[in-house]
């Protein structure tokens, strides 16, 4: 089994649901203090953080890594093929939670700095770690949290990798160099509850939600731009009634969610949602959260090295997307950095019987490695 192999099966083993660590950063920060990091340990509420940092011999960029060991929950384990933390080959795959999202970057991103360290031990710039255990949850004790302790101690990180699974088909054939804005909406459409023989003395505030829905599922809120899709609204949940076929009810709850371009503001979406509700004349309550803003890094210096590195180590090219969810990288891109996501085939992530190939871990690895070497040597 190769190193990069066996470092996942190790975190694997770690039953690090959000937002437990379960003992992933001391297996990473062992390996990481042995090649000359220095680790600062950053708990913030439940929430385990590290960075760590190796200092180069000469003036250069600082290219960070960034991660996170926590995975979402399994669903019923008796489902899957194999226990979800009990890592297992088959047919070339590897099996368990986290194999893909994203303990098996962080163990490509490990071994490829080992690698690169050896074969390059005096390297220009610095190469660092930022890594978390709050991702797949709220997301308010992480990364958020260690990029505000980077801008207290006047660090600043030039260029990021994301170890996110971006690939598709095969590892390195899309490669994300930004991401929408995720806006969302918590809705209160108040009436007045009634018998349902007797409407003319209630308000059923499902039958004036509907129209003013219909007109948000409609707008185009924008044509979208050469990088990124036209901004969507989906509605996520409605939540109404006592339970009662005989009872119509007082309010309905709703959540609803945009995923925005750089065409847009959060600003201007919440602006035009109201005067959409306000031309509905409906009583309601709106709360609006941003929880990440659209961010792009244009092709530099990092994205031309990770093409590159991509290019040498399989030989084919790559796309470049802003497309899917949102991720960690939305709150390290607003500090100037370049950012981009590299990880594993995202076919199976979150999924029972999560699996990447085998032998796409090392090609990760053998990827990062060259990233490094493109941007410090």
């Amino acid at each position: 089994m190769t190193p990069t192999l066996q470092l996942a099966f190790d975190l694997i083993r770690r039953r690090s649901i959000t937002p437990e660590d379960a003992g992933c950063m001391d297996l990473m920060t062992q390996r990481l203090e042995k090649i000359g990091f220095q680790m600062t340990k950053l708990r913030r509420g439940d929430t385990d953080n590290f960075w760590a940092v190796r200092n180069g011999a000469s003036q250069g960029p600082l290219l960070a890594f960034a991660g996170h060991t926590d995975v979402v929950p399994t669903g019923p384990e008796e489902n899957w093929s194999y226990p979800p933390f009990t890592p297992e080959i088959r047919d070339g795959f590897l099996y368990g939670r986290g194999a893909a999202d994203m303990k098996g970057s962080l163990a490509a991103m490990v071994v490829a700095c080992e690698e690169f360290i050896a074969a390059n031990p005096n390297h220009s710039g610095r190469i660092a770690f930022l890594i978390t255990s709050d991702e797949e949850g709220p997301a308010t004790n992480g990364t958020v949290k260690v990029v505000e302790w980077l801008e207290e101690q006047g660090e600043k990180i030039d260029c990021c990798i994301v170890g996110e699974p971006s690939s598709s088909d095969r590892v390195g054939d899309v490669i994300k160099n930004g991401r929408r804005g995720s806006l969302g909406l918590e809705l209160k459409i108040l009436g007045i509850q009634g018998h349902v023989a007797y409407p003319h003395l209630a308000e059923n505030p499902i039958h004036t939600l509907a129209p003013a829905l219909s007109a948000l599922a409609a707008e185009e809120w924008d044509q979208g731009n050469q990088s990124f899709p036209a901004t969507s609204f989906q509605v996520s949940n409605i939540n109404g009634g006592t339970g009662a076929t005989n009872v119509i009810p007082g309010e309905v709850e709703v959540l609803c969610n945009w995923r925005f371009s750089t065409e847009l503001t959060a600003g201007d979406l919440e602006t035009r949602a109201r005067a959409i509700l306000d031309k509905h004349n409906l009583r309601y309550q709106a709360n609006f959260k941003l929880s990440g803003l659209p961010f792009l890094t244009a092709e530099g210096p990092l994205v031309q090295a990770t093409q590159q590195a991509i290019l040498r180590i399989t030989g084919e090219k790559t796309e470049l997307s802003t497309a899917g969810g949102t991720s960690d990288g939305r709150f390290i891109a607003p500090t100037g950095a370049q950012v981009v996501e590299l990880g594993p085939v995202n076919a199976t992530i979150h999924k029972v019987d999560e699996r990447v190939k085998a032998d796409h871990l090392d090609l990760l690895k053998d990827i990062y490695r060259e990233v490094l070497g493109e941007l410090l040597t």
